[in-house]
């Protein structure tokens, strides 16, 4: 089984302003991507045996807010398949309230946030009931760490760092830092290493590969390879790319010195068993 930690479900273009959408351009510079997060799309893309944590995403600051019931209704197409996250921006009045009802009146089984979209640091101690409920309910967490293309985003909430006071304080919620922080890969690795409970995904890097080849070098020479889960960001890409171009990495190496990437463990991340390791199942 494949599990696919970080996917997007929403309702495109009604959950974001057209300055969000204007500036969503600069994520995959000349490549048309279809952002409309259908069901139907990401499964002509992925092999029938994954599974798939879907998610939405809340950030006034930037520019978007996806209703939970989407997410729910999106997840109840194929429950088998898919485990859904609620979403909060912890900046607008009434976000606990909408944290329990995601999880207790929609059955959604962990949080995801947007620092840096949203503009709030998540070591904030305002945020304290969110990491205590997640510890109380069992909820892993996502954040979404590294660059962005949103101009008012602030990236000094951005930072893999920033985790750190919240997972020694919390050691038994199962964090989850996205996009390996990139740009800040290392900063995120030597974070996951340090801290049992955090681990980072690689989505929407394959499409970067002389960058990720850097990073996953970085995930071996510091043995922490098993921290290291597989993701996608669909829309921005597919579980089908986004494993070819984990396969393809060593190919750029050919007539060179440089080291090589394991494959055994980049296939053992591909096959790594996330649910599981989240407290999911």
């Amino acid at each position: 089984m494949i599990i696919d930690v970080h996917s997007h479900a929403w309702n495109f273009p009604a959950d974001f302003t057209t300055n969000f959408i204007r500036q969503a351009g600069r994520a995959r510079p000349g490549q048309v991507v279809d952002y409309s997060a259908s069901y139907e799309a990401y499964r002509a893309t992925a092999p029938d045996d994954t599974h798939t944590i879907v998610f939405g995403g809340k950030a006034r600051l930037s520019g978007l807010w996806v209703d939970d019931r989407t997410v729910a209704a999106h997840v109840a197409r194929d429950p088998s398949r898919m485990t859904g996250f609620l979403s909060v921006d912890p900046t607008q009045d009434g976000w606990e309230r909408e944290m329990r009802a995601g999880h207790e009146e929609l059955g959604l089984r962990g949080i995801k946030l947007m620092p840096m979209y949203a503009g709030f640091s998540p070591d904030d101690e305002k945020l304290e009931p969110l990491w205590c409920y997640a510890d109380k309910k069992r909820l892993p967490v996502l954040l979404h760490t590294g660059t962005t293309f949103i101009a008012q985003a602030p990236l000094a909430y951005t930072l893999p760092r920033l985790i750190e006071p919240v997972a020694l304080k919390h050691p038994d919620v199962k964090i989850i830092l996205a996009h390996l922080g990139h740009p800040y890969e290392g900063e995120c690795l030597v974070t996951i290493r340090k801290h049992e409970n955090v681990f980072a995904d690689v989505s929407a890097l394959h499409y970067r590969p002389w960058q990720l080849y850097n990073s996953l070098m970085l995930a071996q020479e510091y043995g922490v390879w098993h921290k290291v889960l597989f993701g996608t960001d669909f829309p921005f890409t597919t579980v089908n790319a986004s494993i070819a171009g984990l396969r393809c990495l060593n190919d750029m190496l050919e007539g060179t010195q440089l080291p090589r990437l394991q494959t055994d463990q980049i296939e053992a991340m591909i096959h790594r068993d996330s649910l599981t390791l989240l407290g999911l199942r």
